[in-house]
């Protein structure tokens, strides 16, 4: 049994609030617990949702996505069950950092977790281990965080089975996002995210990448809000939404590590490129100066396939391996 106790009944109608109650004692509280916060909205029979943000702490647009929606909808709105979690990994959310500071877990690399072990651990257990086998579907809201900016993108694993991958592609398809990435099939994915874990437990998973830069676009944050409620009326959640038209959603893909362009050496990073734009094979994506040593020629990096540059690096000081970009391919 996990360590983590719940303030909300998972079997009770209505709409409840309140913490998922992580114990933590510490010098200046002997007896305290950290407190998540989570929503459940539950009436009658019907799906189960776990809508997720805050994964890592400095994603901000689900966060603020969950926060409308929590403000806006009651039971009778709903039909099944809504839980959400806008900041799964309090401590790194409540910092605005990537990682917790409590112990640097990376909570989008931990799953399948630990309950005995530290903080970040206990979270992924209970994620994996208590709400996911309650769930049918999971949508983890994500965004490039401080370090990197993504125009509004939807995330879908390819499924093992044709029948399930066409579930699979029209959940993708109403979110519609103006770009969607399918990524590697279930035995090819990193087995310690979110989408993995619901995959352990039969739980269809999308995610999002959108926006980032460590603030929040209004456009983006518009994209997010009318694709989670198109994706939750698709599946029966809020049967009183009506869709307007779709926008049309552009499917490509991610296959390999020519698709990233990382950083060779440290130094300042000047980008040639925006993030939407097309380029090809051995294009210059930017350059790397040196200006503590301004008499040492910069350092130019180049993509190394042709692609759409859908991710780019946000902070200008750089080191070696950080990613400055990554491109996404139409299907073959």
């Amino acid at each position: 049994m996990s360590h983590i106790f719940s303030e909300i009944d998972f079997n009770q109608n209505g709409k409840q609030t309140g913490f998922l109650r992580l114990p933590h004692s510490v010098h200046r509280s002997a007896y305290g617990w950290i407190p998540i916060p989570i929503v459940m909205i539950k009436n009658g029979e019907g799906p189960t949702v776990l809508l997720m943000s805050g994964n890592h702490g400095d994603e901000y647009e689900g966060q603020v996505t969950i926060c409308k929606l929590v403000q806006e909808l009651e039971a009778e709105d709903i039909q099944g069950r809504l839980i959400m979690l806008p900041m799964a990994n309090y401590p790194a959310a409540l910092a605005g950092l990537r990682t917790s500071p409590i112990d640097e877990g990376n909570l989008n690399r931990t799953f399948p977790g630990n309950k005995d072990g530290n903080p970040t651990q206990i979270i992924a257990d209970y994620i994996e281990t208590v709400l996911l086998p309650l769930c049918d579907y999971l949508l983890d809201m994500h965004s490039g965080g401080s370090s990197l900016i993504y125009p509004t993108t939807i995330l879908r694993p390819k499924a093992e089975s044709p029948e399930e991958d066409e579930i699979m592609a029209k959940l993708q398809e109403v979110f519609d996002a103006p770009y969607g990435i399918i990524m590697a099939a279930g035995s090819g994915a990193d087995p310690r995210v979110s989408s993995a874990a619901a995959q352990r437990n039969g739980v269809r998973a999308l995610g999002t990448e959108a926006g980032g830069s460590g603030t929040v676009s209004p456009k983006i944050l518009a994209e997010v809000d009318r694709g989670v409620r198109r994706y939750l009326n698709h599946i029966g959640i809020l049967p009183g939404y009506t869709p307007d038209a779709p926008h049309g959603i552009r499917l490509m893909e991610m296959t390999s590590d020519a698709h990233f362009v990382f950083a060779r050496d440290e130094g300042l990073f000047e980008p040639y490129v925006e993030i939407c734009t097309e380029v090809k094979k051995d294009q210059a994506a930017g350059a790397i100066h040196h200006p503590e040593t301004p008499w040492v020629e910069p350092t130019i990096c180049y993509f190394k396939r042709d692609g759409l540059a859908v991710c780019k690096r946000v902070p200008g000081r750089v080191q070696r391996g950080d990613c400055l970009f990554h491109l996404i391919t139409d299907i073959e």
